[in-house]
């Protein structure tokens, strides 16, 4: 084992773990007094980090089992990667239920966040297509759940963040596709209101729906953006040409990190008005593979690099229906006026909340802030968005959070206690804990 210093995504916090990097979960040994399971280290904050304890890497326990191409059900490790089922899967006209930003991102990831894509408004989110999973609790002993075989163990495993065992297997129902290519339309809104009428049009009769706002325009202008809808074309809206093959993905590394005084208030608001008369001219339709519609990043290595070495947190949080328009709008206001840039901004519609006890989506709008790291003065406003959030009853996206306070958490997650209970049967000596448990006062105490 290999002690060294990591970090998720957002390259913020750095802290010191211990490595185990098993062949298979057979060669784990005798369990740590702390451990917590790490795939591709794509969350963003602290949430795979366990300073001063191990953490277990699973990159290697990564086989696909089986693949039941007539009913479109696969069974692999959680360490595999979702780009390598895409490569097996998309040739044999079978996609991803659900999928978030990248495709960098383990099975058993995507299970513990319960992760959410493009489509939740329609489909829900990831832990609604787990036929079940194995896990492998404190005392080594394998156990098989679903959500009508030990549900409670299931449902505190989806969006359970890691912390009721290490998942080794999980096997998954895929959605038929006739062909890899996206039908996508690009729709402009020119403020706030207009945004939520077409992000309400779209969700409506889209699978797939995403905007991006332009984080630093204030005023009439404020919330403007591109919505940016999509759905699986069929063979019949494809030249015959795109019916088997699509466009291979360009690739650019980012070599060094970028001085922090690039990406500021000016450069970004330059960035986002060229942006905006670019998609803003008129409406269009058009195709595209599927990896640039729902991975538009992914063909940027060591993109997180472009927010120089101090990183930056993604801040991710959700409001409901009912509050959505005032919660987004404060939210944006409170960024602008700030003026602590955020190069991305994304506005998607959520559907009904996950049975998963700690999971993050509920009916409503979710808003997600890049905003890199230059001064404690971040943390402030981050402090202040959370008390917009808490005001109109949203919480914050737990895979993306570096530093959330305990109270806020419990306030946030009304479920947490109902999970603790379980947590406690199964992990009564709270063996699964990580840097982001720790913070957040997520453990086996008593309830």
């Amino acid at each position: 084992m290999l002690t060294t210093k990591i970090s998720g995504w957002g390259r913020y916090p750095v802290q010191s773990c211990e490595l185990a990097r098993p062949e298979r979960y057979a060669d784990l040994g005798p369990h740590a007094e702390s451990m917590i399971a790490r795939g591709q280290g794509r969350s963003y904050g602290d949430a795979a980090l366990n300073e001063n304890g191990r953490v277990i890497l699973t990159e290697r326990v990564n086989r696909l089992l089986e693949l039941d191409a007539a009913q479109g059900i696969l069974r692999a490790e959680a360490g595999a990667t979702l780009a390598e089922i895409l490569r097996v899967i998309v040739p044999k006209g079978w996609f991803l239920p659900v999928t978030p930003g990248t495709k960098f991102v383990s099975l058993g990831g995507c299970v513990a966040a319960d992760v959410h894509g493009k489509n939740h408004h329609h489909e829900g989110s990831f832990g609604e297509h787990v036929v079940n999973l194995e896990i492998i609790l404190a005392g080594g002993v394998r156990t098989r759940c679903s959500p009508t075989e030990h549900a409670e163990l299931f449902w505190a495993t989806v969006g359970g963040m890691g912390l009721t065992g290490i998942i080794g297997e999980v096997t998954l129902k895929l959605i038929p596709i006739q062909s890899p290519i996206i039908q996508v339309r690009h729709h402009v809104a020119e403020s706030l209101e207009q945004m939520f009428r077409l992000m309400q049009d779209a969700t409506t009769d889209d699978r797939y729906t995403v905007a991006w706002i332009d984080s630093m325009a204030r005023g009439t202008r404020l919330g403007r953006g591109v919505v940016m809808c999509g759905h699986h074309a069929s063979k019949d809206e494809l030249p015959s040409h795109l019916h088997r093959h699509s466009k291979a993905e360009s690739s650019l590394t980012i070599p060094f990190d970028f001085p922090s005084w690039m990406l500021n208030s000016l450069s970004i608001s330059a960035f986002n008005a060229l942006y905006y008369q670019k998609e803003g001219s008129k409406s269009k339709s058009f195709l595209s593979s599927y990896a640039p519609y729902f991975y538009p990043l992914d063909s940027i290595g060591a993109w997180n690099r472009m927010y120089g070495k101090r990183g930056f947190v993604q801040y991710q949080c959700v409001i409901p229906d009912n509050n959505s328009f005032n919660g987004i709008k404060a939210l944006l206001q409170k960024l602008s006026n700030s003026r602590r840039p955020s190069f991305l901004a994304v506005l998607k519609r959520l559907g009904a909340a996950s049975k998963g006890l700690l999971s993050f989506p509920m009916a409503g709008y979710t808003l997600a802030l890049d905003l890199p790291i230059r001064d404690e003065g971040l943390f402030a406003l981050l402090n202040e968005l959370d008390e917009i959030v808490l005001h109109h009853g949203g919480r914050v996206y737990l895979a993306k959070d570096a530093r959330l306070s305990t109270e806020s958490f419990r306030a946030m997650y009304p479920r947490y206690e109902e999970w603790l209970k379980i947590k406690n049967k199964v992990d009564p000596e709270n063996k699964f804990s990580s840097s982001l448990s720790r913070r957040l006062g997520i453990g086996s105490e008593a309830v």
